[in-house]
């Protein structure tokens, strides 16, 4: 009930990142779904079942990602004094994250349900002249209970993982109140650097190598995706999915590199500021700015894989590929509100100090520009090895 309160007063911005949530639960829910519903019409191609099914957890990953993301920056989760008074201390504001992801992905299952039944035929017929009819297997019995355990998955998990996250890290705390008197701003970047640059590289190459070495395999190897797509070796699959981890773990030792390198040669005092915060926020956008890179990547390979051939995207197939890159770009652009938040007093007390608004604005952009410098021209290397032993 408190959480539903907290819902009803929040600002727009909390909430509308919220229905993001319950729309890409929704989309998750639909997903899984159809697997289902395949599954129930093809008893005789388990296989295949299965291997619908398993291709619906890279956009569930994408949405538990940004479930968690929104919830770290809920306005509801910072600690304040108050709070504490009445008994909201750390482990209450997590349980009340929790309970609020999982009223939002929860939302979205219902939905989901709803509208896979309505496509079907099951509540009023069938919609639009039995077009989605073939595709969602109408007609066939769909397993209660099951549906309602794969709708259960995102909800539960994605609340999980919100609780344990702001248990592991404490989040952004509320502002200083005007009031207050600061006499000296808090130095950014003391941080110790990120520790998984080496381990993220290695494995990156190790995922480019198995691709490599197994996109040679026989059609017996292959994996087809939902949606009409042409099949893909399932070495490929693992090798892409060893590079995106590898890329998720050296995003924030990237990012620090970042910072370093903007303190480079003598920095003034834009650069100075720009490079430590870089440098202090590494761990929180970098591993989101790795998975986008992996992300990108993968869809630059594809597109130079199956972007000149006739090969048509089912709506499954654009469906997943939509979530999964709404949801990592949502996710990197909630961690970078999540660290402005986390320096607004830093930046309140330059401010008072006598700092031009000015010079924050350009460090921010060099920060910017900094990881765009960076990030892009991985990201390009990364798809066009990734794409190379395909098309060659």
């Amino acid at each position: 009930m408190l959480a539903l309160r907290l819902a009803r007063g929040s600002h727009p911005l909390v909430l509308l990142r919220r229905l993001l949530v319950a729309a890409a639960s929704a989309g998750v829910g639909f997903l899984l779904l159809c697997a289902l519903g395949y599954a129930s019409a093809h008893p005789a191609h388990s296989t295949g079942a299965v291997l619908r099914l398993l291709w619906c957890f890279v956009p569930f990953a994408a949405t538990v990602q940004f479930a968690v993301a929104v919830a770290r920056t809920d306005p509801s989760t910072r600690p304040r004094s108050g709070l504490s008074a009445v008994g909201l201390g750390p482990v209450r504001l997590a349980v009340l994250a929790a309970v609020s992801t999982a009223v939002s992905c929860t939302l979205g299952s219902m939905v989901a349900l709803l509208f896979y039944l309505h496509l079907r035929g099951d509540l009023s017929g069938l919609p639009f002249d039995g077009a989605a009819a073939g595709l969602l297997d109408a007609g066939t019995p769909l397993p209660s209970a099951a549906a309602l355990v794969l709708l259960a998955l995102v909800p539960v998990v994605a609340a999980t993982a919100s609780a344990l996250a702001l248990r592991a890290e404490p989040v952004a705390t509320a502002a200083p109140d005007d009031s207050e008197v600061l006499t000296e701003p808090e130095a950014p970047g003391p941080a110790a650097p990120p520790t998984g640059l080496p381990w993220g590289v290695a494995l990156t190459a190790a995922g480019l190598a198995v691709e490599a070495y197994m996109s040679r395999g026989d059609v017996r190897s292959l994996l087809p995706l939902p949606g009409r797509l042409e099949a893909t070796p399932t070495g490929v699959l693992v090798g892409w999915t060893l590079t995106a981890a590898g890329l998720a773990m050296a995003g924030p030792g990237l990012a620090y590199l970042c910072g370093r390198l903007l303190q480079a040669a003598r920095p003034g005092a834009v650069r100075l500021l720009a490079g430590r915060v870089l440098m202090d926020e590494s761990r929180r956008i970098g591993r989101p700015l790795g998975v986008v890179c992996a992300v990108l990547a993968a869809a630059v390979a594809a597109y130079a894989l199956y972007g000149t051939k006739a090969h048509p995207l089912g709506p499954l197939t654009v469906l997943g590929a939509v979530l999964v890159l709404g949801c990592t770009t949502a996710t990197l652009l909630t961690s970078a509100l999540e660290a402005r938040q986390a320096r607004a007093q830093t930046a309140r007390a330059l401010l008072r100090l006598g700092a031009p608004v000015s010079a924050l604005r350009a460090a921010t952009a060099l920060r910017a520009a900094a990881l765009l410098i960076v990030f892009a021209p991985l990201t390009w290397l990364i798809a066009e090895l990734a794409a190379l032993p395909l098309t060659a």
